[in-house]
């Protein structure tokens, strides 16, 4: 694995000297995904972020804040926080911040839960997360059973969805 340029945290102040993550490119895939560079214990804040940009219709790469507004992320570097089924971290879009589930060690992929953010995704996937809950396929919390739903914590968002619908 190749590590590519190291990331300074914008507002953790246990970490004022040091990166909190790099991007990791796999050479056999070419995918990359991003890694912890320090460690974080469950509800620590990894960094905040912000939106680079406001569009009306998701892409692969934007975080849903309301029915209408989805934001691409800055630093650009949380782009590369791939999607699992057992997530170590949540983006919470009220704060704008990532906070982490659980404990997380230096090296470990940084991983949050699509559907926890977004309502119906604009791409689809067969997950291969390898979770042993890995719910298979894909496409946003309006797809998801409520029960399993509710094993994961949810955007203020996701979560008002759910209400509209007389689902929680």
């Amino acid at each position: 694995m190749i590590p590519l340029p190291l990331i300074i945290p914008e507002n953790n102040p246990s970490l004022p000297q040091e990166t909190f993550a790099r991007v990791v490119r796999d050479p056999a895939t070419g995918q990359r995904s991003l890694h912890a560079n320090a460690f974080f214990d469950a509800g620590d804040i990894l960094c905040s972020f912000a939106a680079s940009a406001l569009q009306e219709q998701p892409d692969y790469l934007t975080l849903q804040l309301n029915e209408h507004t989805h934001i691409s992320l800055k630093p650009d570097v949380l782009q590369f926080t791939n999607h699992s089924c057992d997530p170590n971290v949540f983006f919470d879009t009220t704060a704008m911040q990532v906070i982490a589930l659980r404990s997380i060690q230096p090296g470990d992929e940084i991983s949050f839960f699509y559907p926890s953010t977004e309502w119906k995704m604009a791409q689809p996937f067969h997950c291969t997360c390898g979770a042993i809950r890995c719910l298979g396929w894909i496409s946003g919390a309006a797809d998801i059973p409520l029960a399993v739903l509710q094993q994961y914590q949810l955007t203020a968002f996701i979560r008002s969805q759910l209400s509209k619908q007389s689902l929680l």
